[in-house]
């Protein structure tokens, strides 16, 4: 199975293409076309209960549709609600997803949601994470163009919370204001940073949904 990426940086679609008999998992919704035969099964994969906490909790789809290529294999495109860019990686590197980000996976990739702390709740992630383990590709999506960010051992930097898409298992961090007191932070229109430090793998968004959203909030008639 292999997922290739077209029309980046904008409107990216992810094409997954399978040999026959493979299967992909995609999130509810995303599947944008297909090639003739492939079949397609929405469940509540998991289980009633981990399909719930997915949902509940990290922000994901209750249901995920699997597809299923015939003899002589298939594809399966998919593309995410906002515009922006996709990036494909390796779950056996042990990925971090925040809310939304996920888009499709070979079958054999395990998506779950765990707890991610107080620091990322504050963070405005609401606490839970998609983990993306196993063996085989993941594509996640993101609102604008995304950056991949590379820390060596020791070394830091510093995200606004709400651009950030994922990172490697491996990175540790902590959750701040950006500027010291109430009134700093209201002047400066910023809310909370997150501070990684290496070694490991960040991807970052150069767009922030919820600032989109609240702009539309104030801009559109009630």
């Amino acid at each position: 199975m292999e997922i290739t990426v077209r029309h980046n940086p904008g409107f990216a679609v992810a094409r997954v293409q399978m040999g026959s008999g493979e299967e992909c998992r995609a999130e509810s919704g995303a599947m944008m076309a297909m090639s003739g035969g492939v079949e397609i099964e929405s469940k509540a994969e998991g289980g009633f209960m981990k399909s719930l906490k997915r949902s509940v909790l990290s922000g994901e789809s209750f249901f995920m549709t699997t597809f299923r290529a015939p003899d002589g294999g298939g594809f399966v495109d998919c593309a995410a609600r906002l515009p922006g860019d996709i990036t494909v990686f390796d779950a056996g590197h042990g990925i971090v997803l925040t809310k939304g980000s996920y888009l499709c996976s070979a079958k054999s990739v395990e998506i779950d949601s765990s707890w991610g702390g107080f620091k990322n709740m504050w963070g405005g992630e609401g606490g839970f994470l998609v983990h993306a383990t196993g063996q085989g590709p993941v594509a996640a999506a993101c609102y604008g163009a995304l950056d991949a960010i590379d820390l060596a051992e020791g070394e830091t930097f510093v995200l606004d919370s709400g651009h950030l898409v994922g990172y490697t298992g491996t990175m540790n961090f902590t959750t701040r204001k950006v500027a010291k007191g109430l009134m700093q932070t209201l002047k400066s229109g910023e809310g909370l940073v997150m501070d990684f430090q290496g070694p490991g793998r960040i991807y970052c968004q150069t767009r922030n949904p919820d600032e989109f959203v609240g702009w539309l909030t104030q801009v559109l008639p009630f």
